[in-house]
């Protein structure tokens, strides 16, 4: 798959995402002719290169030319883009992006979302921000976005409201759930805008996935830092995609100490069906000094929803418990070799570099095969690795 690496390192904003999607090939020619599609005027493109701590990267520049100071509405931004001849999957990502920043500043600002308003001048950057991201990824054909945790920087800002802290207030409502971090060196390295878009299109926050590398792109950003290089790096790559089993996952937990044992396996088919990657019971004892199962469920945060719907109709429990956590996983893969025994599936799992851990045969082949031939199960197993070893 496709996959467009963020390593937000030093933040990222607008500019400094399409800075790094015009250094990966994206053709300035290109999104100035997609963004004339928007009914907006008044903002000139343009680029050119420049250095940040030894580091060449592209800085992207959007000069808003309009003298207006009037406001533009949430609505009537997402009614631009809606109306446009934009493809329908730009105009489904830049909405959700905006939806998403709208309704930060609705909560910080304590507004109904149809009140939520940007200064015209604000608006225009943030449109062409926004807009310009999702040009970017369909041009050069990205299928996902994987970030790195955000560096959000610390220190105080001033803004037309007065000094905040940083990150801003409504950058960290954007991040609920992102994983960030701050380090010694001051200055607002995410903005609301940056904030909102890689909040919505990355599929996971991680350190650098397994990949092979075809492009490195770095946008550069405005701010010049002693020592360090304000710029966004974007790795482009084909991530495999023979592990789908991910690095954040969800664990749902309940107490149960009234129900009928028989439900307990029912349950566990059910819920690795709905799509659990695990499912497991722990004898506890409870108040009351009560013995009772602790029920433990893991599965993709996606997925927690519909789980819990099922625990509460499939079991007495009045609530539950969940809570995201990270985790190293290793990458598998799956080869079939010959035996003679017949076919068995070999599982492999191999580290970051590529390397192999482990190798085992699957047990359900070989206790199929063991009951075909009539001979132990381990006899079987050897004879697949001896196999698999001569390959």
């Amino acid at each position: 798959m496709k996959t467009l690496y963020l390593d937000c390192f030093a933040g990222i904003s607008g500019d400094m995402a399409i800075g790094a999607l015009l250094d990966l090939g994206l053709r300035l020619e290109d999104l100035t002719e997609a963004l004339a599609k928007l009914d907006l005027e008044g903002y000139e493109l343009s680029l050119d290169r420049i250095t940040h701590g030894g580091i060449n990267a592209v800085r992207f520049k959007v000069a808003v030319t309009t003298a207006q100071k009037s406001l533009r509405s949430l609505s009537s931004i997402q009614q631009l883009i809606e109306t446009s001849s934009l493809s329908h999957p730009i105009k489904q990502k830049a909405t959700a992006i905006f939806q998403r920043l709208g309704e930060a500043q609705a909560k910080i600002h304590g507004l109904e979302m149809q009140s939520v308003q940007l200064q015209d001048v604000g608006a225009i950057d943030a449109i062409v921000g926004i807009v310009g991201m999702c040009v970017g990824l369909e041009a050069i054909g990205i299928e996902q976005i994987v970030a790195s945790p955000l560096h959000v920087g610390s220190g105080m800002a001033v803004g037309e409201d007065g000094a905040y802290p940083i990150p801003g207030p409504v950058t960290t409502e954007i991040l609920r759930g992102v994983p960030i971090y701050a380090k010694d060196i001051e200055g607002e390295f995410v903005t609301p805008t940056g904030a909102a878009m890689i909040a919505t299109l990355a599929k996971d926050f991680v350190k650098l996935p397994l990949m092979r590398v075809e492009k490195v792109g770095y946008g550069a950003g405005a701010r010049v830092y002693e020592k360090f290089p304000n710029v966004l790096r974007a790795v482009l790559g084909e991530v495999d995609e023979s592990d789908q089993t991910p690095d954040t996952i969800t664990v749902i937990e309940a107490n149960l100490d009234d129900l009928n044992p028989q439900v307990f396996g029912h349950l566990m088919e059910l819920a690795l069906t709905a799509g659990a990657l695990d499912i497991f019971y722990t004898p506890v004892q409870m108040k009351k000094n009560r013995p009772g199962v602790l029920l433990t469920m893991l599965c993709a945060p996606e997925k927690r929803e519909p789980l819990v719907a099922l625990i509460f109709r499939e079991t007495t429990t009045l609530g539950v418990r969940y809570r995201e956590e990270r985790r190293e996983i290793l990458r598998r893969e799956f080869v079939t070799i010959e035996t003679d025994y017949g076919p068995i599936t070999i599982k492999i799992a191999r580290n970051q570099m590529g390397q192999i851990m482990n190798a085992s045969p699957e047990f359900e082949d070989c206790q199929a095969a063991a009951l075909r031939h009539q001979v132990a199960i381990r006899q079987v197993q050897l004879a697949a690795m001896q196999a698999y070893a001569r390959t």
